[in-house]
């Protein structure tokens, strides 16, 4: 088995411990620490030290890779992680005996006029909110299947995995989605009307944005990083991708408790 550990470098003195320790429990030859995305070739699993955000940083690319991914929560909230710091041990030896459970995410498929991206999480076109190109708010046609779901205005458009259905999504007004649930959520950001609401839709459909009569371009969001802009008129198509996040999980949680655990809500 080959394994990689991956790591934000502004915190290598705080987790250096903890990569010497999942080292030492492999055999050198077989662990990788993980610099760059070509590292990822040829792994089987990859250890991910951090947050929601330093998991979202290579999920994309692991999942096109078809390595599995075990989180361990040295951020802030760290939903997508399956153990917390004091259980590393426990996460190495499921990794090391192999009697663990795979969980498999869907991701979005986000085709604009100047590529192609993956998304765990999110998809976000937003306004403009600096300089000349400051925008109050925007206008953005969206159609499901070819069929015209409504005509946003609004401060911009998150479309969400059921995984981000409790990330900005959730902060915005959307649903909460099951990760097994074959659906995607399409939320309106601050919606200037009383009737824009979160549209759940089935991940079999194609799902089309376009701004309209958009002064300056928008910002095209994935996974909560710049990916790009968007001008008037052009199109960005999201469908479900073909490729799966898998992680590594012990099986052992529910969903709504740990819902209810990292976002704070009750305390057990």
């Amino acid at each position: 088995m080959n394994v990689g550990i991956y790591f934000n470098d502004k915190y290598f003195s705080d987790n250096k411990k903890y990569i010497d320790r999942i080292s030492s429990a492999f055999s050198s030859e077989f662990c990788t620490v993980v610099k760059t995305l070509d590292d990822l070739d040829g792994l089987d699993v990859l250890f991910v030290l951090g947050g929601d955000g330093t998991i979202l940083t290579v999920a994309s690319e692991c999942a096109r890779r078809g390595v599995k991914i075990i989180g361990v929560n040295y951020g802030h909230i760290g939903f997508l992680a399956e153990f917390e710091p004091d259980k590393l041990d426990d996460a190495i030896a499921l990794v090391k005996n192999g009697k663990y459970k795979i969980q498999r995410r869907s991701m979005l498929e986000i085709s604009t006029a100047r590529g192609k991206h993956f998304a765990l999480n999110d998809l976000v076109i937003q306004r403009s909110t600096g300089g000349k190109n400051f925008q109050n708010t925007v206008s953005l046609h969206a159609e499901i299947d070819g069929t015209t779901v409504d005509n946003f205005s609004s401060d911009g458009i998150i479309v969400s995995t059921p995984t981000g259905s409790t990330a900005y999504s959730l902060a915005a007004g959307g649903s909460v989605l099951t990760p097994d649930i074959g659906a995607f959520i399409l939320t309106p950001i601050c919606p200037h009307s009383l009737h824009s609401r979160p549209v759940v839709f089935g991940d079999g459909s194609s799902l089309r944005i376009s701004p309209v009569n958009a002064g300056a371009p928008l910002g095209l969001i994935v996974d909560g990083r710049t990916a790009g802009e968007v001008n008037d008129g052009e199109e960005v198509t999201v469908t479900k991708s073909g490729y799966k996040a898998e992680f590594i999980t012990s099986d052992d949680k529910n969903f709504f408790s740990k819902l209810l655990i990292k976002l704070n809500i009750w305390s057990k």
